[in-house]
């Protein structure tokens, strides 16, 4: 049996068709080519395992989409309906509208990164951060990396190489894409000492630990998990004495990097920077992109001594951030230091939103949207690694598809929408959690969702 390849068409021939004329004006001649061979090299794939040549438009049509997918950037803009707050897949905290402002003012041209204008000579890209950083936090001195991984490696190979860190067996976290912190303090040179058990540590369990050749102890906030009933752990002000009677450090790495008082919110209550400098921590480590509410930054305040060692450490310039994040984190912190972080920043305004308002604003979605969508009460969450298992209660729209389709195919419609939209699915229903949604992009959903329904 003779294999029908002679009926695909040559490249050429594709490349003279209508359409693919009109889309090499956008896409280019070479996208266009690539396109081309690629989706002639699929149909012949297909032919090989005994399928029939797909009709010369089809092969078009393939070659058309797949021109446009190689020129369209990967990453995209999407609305968060999931209800997810800090959703780590999804980017995290989204910025406020001064800080993309403070971004682009620095990025379109030149600026004073690393100049210093009054003297006419060169400055310190850490300046631009560290006096709002010393404001907010009640620090001495302060610096900021490209993420609190760095933030920690830095410390320790600058403080700890070589030597023993004590730290409780309870608090030997991993995060999101299997970041480990003994693996980050192995890295740096430093030697894991774990103490206590997973769920109970005593002040004892640090005392008989210290040795010559121990440089600190160690606290990380489980802020992904929570080890409930019979617990129990030590204070930073208890460990903060213990380490200063024996010459150690006490270092606190704190993760999500909460400046506001989350009980106002009605949520649990998260440590802060400020309350662990003040209890006697002697560096603390956060992010910048949790529940500050700014870009990807890894932050670390305390003693003035200690952070210029760390400036001075060789490792800081492959760590350091960059002119548009320094931007951002700046613009950030200023919201903190008028105390308008609640209105203006995006994600304590997410968390802040009224249950009462999320009502109203799914309501009049639900009733545009029409027979299809209803709303349901929901409980919304923070994410991010922080404030594990507890949520806000929130209202969402729930869609349902028609007979034939599923939720499992409507969500993935809107995934791969424009604008792609994610949501969560329940009960064979797609829940649109109208906390994470900017008020902006309710229009926005009221065309996506009748497209996804077909």
């Amino acid at each position: 049996m003779v294999v029908p390849f002679r009926a695909l068409p040559s490249v050429d021939r594709v490349l003279s068709a209508g359409p693919v004329r009109e889309a090499v004006r956008e896409v280019g001649l070479p996208a266009m080519t690539d396109a081309v061979r690629e989706e002639l090299a699929r149909a012949r794939e297909a032919v090989a395992a005994g399928g029939e040549a797909p009709p010369f438009d089809a092969v078009v049509a393939g070659a058309v989409r797949r021109a446009y997918d190689s020129v369209r950037a990967s990453l995209r803009p999407v609305i968060n309906a999931t209800g997810v707050v800090l959703h780590t897949n999804l980017g995290r905290a989204p910025l406020s509208a001064e800080a993309l402002t403070a971004m682009r003012a620095v990025t379109a041209g030149y600026s004073n990164l690393e100049f210093d204008l009054e003297a006419g000579e060169r400055g310190s890209r850490y300046e631009h951060v560290e006096a709002l950083l010393r404001r907010v936090t009640g620090a001495e001195a302060a610096m900021a990396v490209n993420n609190n991984a760095s933030a920690l490696l830095l410390v320790l190979s600058a403080l700890a190489q070589g030597r023993e860190v004590v730290i409780s067996r309870g608090q030997l976290i991993e995060i999101g894409g299997g970041f480990r912190i003994p693996d980050v303090m192995a890295q740096s040179g430093a030697r894991l000492v774990e103490v206590g058990t997973t769920n109970r540590t005593y002040l004892r369990d640090y005392e008989n630990a210290i040795t010559a050749d121990t440089a600190a102890l160690m606290r990380a906030h489980a802020s992904n998990f929570k080890v409930v009933g019979f617990t129990a752990s030590v204070g930073a002000a208890d460990l903060a004495d213990l380490a200063h009677s024996r010459g150690l450090l006490l270092l606190d790495d704190l993760g999500s990097g909460c400046l506001l008082d989350t009980t106002a919110f009605g949520l649990p209550k998260e440590p802060t920077p400020q309350e662990s400098l003040a209890a006697g921590a002697d560096l603390v480590m956060f992010s910048g992109d949790k529940l500050l509410g700014g870009p990807q930054a890894g932050v670390i305040a305390g003693r003035a001594d200690l952070v210029a060692r760390l400036k001075r450490q060789p490792l800081a310039r492959a760590l350091r951030m960059d002119k548009a994040s320094i931007a951002a984190l700046n613009a950030t912190l200023l919201h903190y230091a008028r105390g308008e972080a609640v209105e203006k920043v995006p994600v304590w305004r997410m968390i802040a939103a009224p249950a009462a308002a999320l009502r109203q604003r799914a309501g009049r979605l639900a009733r545009a949207l029409g027979p299809s969508a209803s709303v349901v009460a929901t409980r919304s969450m923070v994410g991010g690694g922080s404030l594990p298992e507890e949520g806000l209660p929130s209202y969402a729209v729930a869609v349902s598809p028609p007979p034939g389709l599923g939720a499992d195919e409507v969500a993935r419609r809107l995934r791969t929408g424009e604008p792609a939209v994610v949501g969560r699915i329940d009960r064979d229903r797609v829940l649109l959690d109208l906390r994470t949604v900017d008020p902006h992009d309710d229009a926005l959903l009221r065309t996506a969702v009748p497209r996804a329904l077909g």
